[in-house]
């Protein structure tokens, strides 16, 4: 963190005490403010004071206190931890104080981040083309777009106006290339003129102002079937996915940041083991865009947060994300934060709350975890954004906020994951038998939900596949496949009493088809080229063709045929190879398919009625 100021200007303390990863201040007990950023000026360790007494402060280190003596002196910065916000934010890999491992570890050659090691979190050398939007004379407000940066190949940076700031445009650079720290523009109010640049500061634990929260009525498409047809989100939403080790939470999140329509994707490992961040790093650096053939890495910013770091980081870097996350939902962009695991955070919560010696609540966590969650997840949603005065020129921007939990052995009813839920709208359940049994994605059909279903109805109806057999949209689609996966589900218990053979036509028929449902449409290979990603026309095809072939058999056992008929269908085998045989952009195959297995089911018919002439 770079700091404006000399240090002959700071108030300046001392250690008095220390414990674990907490020190205690004496001597600016009187100047500082809660939240504030200190400073021990021979390690140049950074710390954030979270109580203040009478005579003394308490602060969390962002790194370890190994070696740190009483009576060492302590600096009042004087502001908050901030993020930097400017373009050079994508592509990077930063830590949970916005330090830039990318550039450290270019710089000294060293896998391994030294402690007190201060540098800026964004170049200050680096020139971007800047192109002004704004003339001379124009009235600015707040939130504006005043120029505009192409920051990757995917990604237009938008500068803003500071929310504090607003005039008459009184000087603005002509297009060209300038560093983040150059001057761009400035504006003039009541005779003062302020100077500005393309860097802006902006304090984690704030959340950025915008006009009006709207309620969102468009998916997150994520390409993956059993979520985006039976427990949707929003954009601007917010969901929930606990799991056990080894359930396939990393997996789900590398897709959703790969296939998922947001513009920007904020991914957070939030105290999570060293090999599993650096596997994650590893795999995003190699990632491809599917929507651009582009190197996905560039819109996506990476916050790596280890298990072996100071718990006090953790917090930091949960916020950190959702900071700059709400930077470029401001330029009007849909933003995705995905942090893994808000579990590590909480621990964090529950060992710092120790150390403060407070009186614990349910297993040991502080009785503050519901509000210290519900400050990170209350900052999602859609929203009209600042900047426009008249409505033809209204933008909106949206923030998704995924957030993982490692329940340990996979018990929901734990403190961390049962306070999620009361904060989120949309639970994805990770479940560890179908991990173990290889169904993936292993998220459990029946406990799982999603409160959005209503919201974005009407988005899916509009884009719906008209089929004169089937006469069903997205939402009755959903409910036909969650009826047969409840019946399937209670007939099993029959089944362990008396056989799956001695059930009537109609039953097994029932088990037949939740199997079918099971093992091809809500199983899917994140790593298949075809089956990794199924956009919302194939989806809508491949239920109606299992609804249709469901509703079709229903009808034909009614009417006396034998259940045997049914299971012997060829169209069967392609009906459970659309997910991985048929690309998206080759729809009119899975039509092929719905033509075949009518004409199957007729000539069945048309066969026992040649026998009963006979």
């Amino acid at each position: 963190m770079s700091m404006n100021k000399s240090s002959e200007t700071f108030e300046k303390g001392y250690i008095s005490a220390i414990n674990g990863t907490l020190i205690y201040v004496k001597g600016i007990e009187k100047q500082i403010k809660l939240h504030d950023l200190v400073k021990i000026s021979e390690q140049n360790i950074l710390g954030e004071v979270i109580q203040i007494y009478e005579n003394y402060v308490v602060v969390q280190c962002y790194e370890n206190t190994n070696n740190l003596k009483l009576n060492q002196e302590i600096i009042n910065l004087q502001e908050p931890l901030s993020m930097e916000l400017a373009p050079g934010l994508l592509t990077s890999v930063f830590d949970g104080v916005q330090r830039p491992l990318n550039i450290i570890h270019k710089e000294t050659k060293n896998s391994f981040l030294k402690r007190g090691t201060e540098i800026p979190s964004l170049s200050r050398d680096v020139k971007w083309h800047f192109v002004p939007k704004k003339n001379v004379g124009d009235k600015i407000i707040p939130g504006e777009i005043v120029g505009v940066v192409q920051e990757t190949e995917l990604i237009e940076h938008r500068i803003l106006v500071p929310t504090n700031y607003s005039g008459v445009l009184s000087f603005i650079v002509e297009e060209g290339d300038f560093t983040i720290i150059d001057e761009i523009y400035r504006l003039r109010k009541n005779g003062k003129e302020s100077s500005l640049t393309m860097l802006q500061k902006w304090p984690i634990t704030r959340s950025r102002p915008y006009k009006e929260r709207i309620l969102s009525e468009e998916p997150l498409i994520t390409g993956i079937r059993v979520i985006d047809l039976l427990f949707p989100i929003a954009k601007g939403g917010t969901v929930a996915v606990p799991g056990g080790f080894g359930t396939g939470k990393t997996v789900i999140q590398q897709s959703l940041a790969k296939w998922c329509d947001a513009d920007i994707i904020i991914f957070v490992g939030c105290g999570e083991r060293g090999n599993e961040i650096a596997d994650v790093l590893k795999e995003f650096t190699k990632l491809i865009d599917p929507r651009s053939g582009r190197p996905l890495i560039e819109r996506l910013v990476l916050i790596a947060n280890t298990s072996n770091m100071p718990v006090s980081a953790r917090e930091a870097s949960i916020f950190s994300g959702i900071t700059i996350a709400e930077y470029y939902r401001d330029m009007g962009y849909n933003v995705a934060v995905l942090a893994d695991s808000t579990s590590r955070w909480a621990e964090s919560l529950r060992e710092i709350s120790g150390l403060l010696e407070e009186m614990p609540a349910e297993e040991g966590y502080p009785a503050y975890l519901p509000s210290k969650l519900s400050s990170f997840y209350e900052r999602a949603g859609k929203v009209e954004l600042l900047g426009s005065n008249d409505v033809e020129n209204k933008r909106f921007g949206s923030l998704t906020v995924v957030g993982s939990v490692s329940p340990p052995a996979g018990d929901f009813s734990e403190p961390v994951t049962a306070t999620t839920k009361r904060f989120v709208q949309a639970f994805w359940a990770l479940d560890a038998s179908l991990a173990y049994s290889k169904h993936y994605p292993a998220i459990n059909w029946l406990t799982s939900y999603s409160n959005y279903i209503e919201y974005v109805s009407e988005w899916w109806h509009e884009r719906d596949i008209n089929w004169s057999e089937i006469d069903q949209d997205w939402t009755q689609c959903r409910a036909e496949i969650n009826s047969i996966l409840s019946k399937e589900n209670e007939l099993k218990n029959i089944i362990q009493l008396i056989g799956e053979e001695n059930l009537p036509d109609d039953q097994q028929f029932i088990i037949f088809i939740g199997k079918l449902i099971r093992e091809s449409f809500l199983i899917q290979n994140a790593f298949d080229d075809i089956d990794k990603f199924t956009n919302s026309t194939k989806l809508l095809g491949y239920v109606k063709l299992i609804i249709l072939l469901y509703q079709q058999g229903l009808t034909f056992l009614d009417q006396g045929y034998m259940l045997e008929d049914i299971k012997s269908l060829e169209v069967l085998d392609d009906i459970r190879r659309v997910n991985q045989a048929i690309p998206n952009d080759e729809f009119e195959k899975i039509e092929e398919i719905k033509t075949k297995l009518l004409r199957e089911i007729q000539s069945i018919k048309l066969s026992y009625s040649g026998k009963k002439t006979k």
